[in-house]
């Protein structure tokens, strides 16, 4: 009973944070059997991704390269290095530092992550953003909001990966960076976690 509610909250967290993107996706990007949408996100400056790829690698395999938080930062796009900060039950708080090209001020971000374990064998990881979870690093912006999750359903030997974010990066980003940041995050992201997995499997 305690992990069929826990699963239906994270099913109504998850719906909640798709209501908050615009019903309409644009593809951006759509090469090497990655997918990638963007959808305008009310009242914000900045384009929620959708990143969508078929990797060739069970589920569990996909979860334990993500459950590597430091190794893990090796495939994520333009991240410089990353800890995990606590694990209890089914939620981690991780930590993370982000290059950024000159003269933008690098980021950091502390986000808290929520997994569960479906009955169908998919994986659903929600992603928030808690800035003040520990005081903020000198020479870093702290991003401000991140919302969204990742999606793994197993299909046969493969295994469907949706990687879904919206976040405020804090601080003053300019639009060709925003703009270039969130089709090369979930597609850069995708492909190293697309290579890594198949090779690991």
């Amino acid at each position: 009973m305690r992990s069929f509610k826990r699963v239906a909250v994270i099913v109504g967290l998850t719906a909640l944070s798709n209501m908050a993107f615009a019903e309409e996706w644009k593809v951006a990007k759509d090469e090497e059997g990655i997918k990638v949408s963007l959808s305008v996100v009310p009242g914000s400056d900045y384009k929620a991704y959708r990143g969508v790829a078929l990797i060739k690698a069970p589920v569990a395999t996909i979860t334990r390269l993500q459950e590597d938080v430091a190794g893990s930062c090796a495939w994520i796009h333009e991240c410089k290095v990353q800890k995990l900060l606590k694990h209890e039950g089914d939620q981690s708080w991780t930590y993370a530092q982000f290059n950024t090209p000159w003269p933008v001020t690098p980021r950091d971000s502390i986000l808290h992550v929520t997994t569960v374990q479906e009955a169908d064998g998919s994986v659903t990881r929600k992603i928030n953003a808690e800035p003040k979870y520990q005081p903020e690093e000198k020479g870093f912006v702290r991003v401000a909001a991140a919302d969204g999750y990742w999606k793994l359903v197993p299909k046969g030997d493969a295994t469907e990966v949706t990687y879904e974010l919206h976040t405020n990066p804090g601080g003053s980003v300019p639009s060709w960076l925003a703009n270039k940041f969130v089709v090369e995050a979930p597609f850069n992201t995708l492909k190293g976690l697309k290579e890594r997995a198949e090779k690991a499997k």
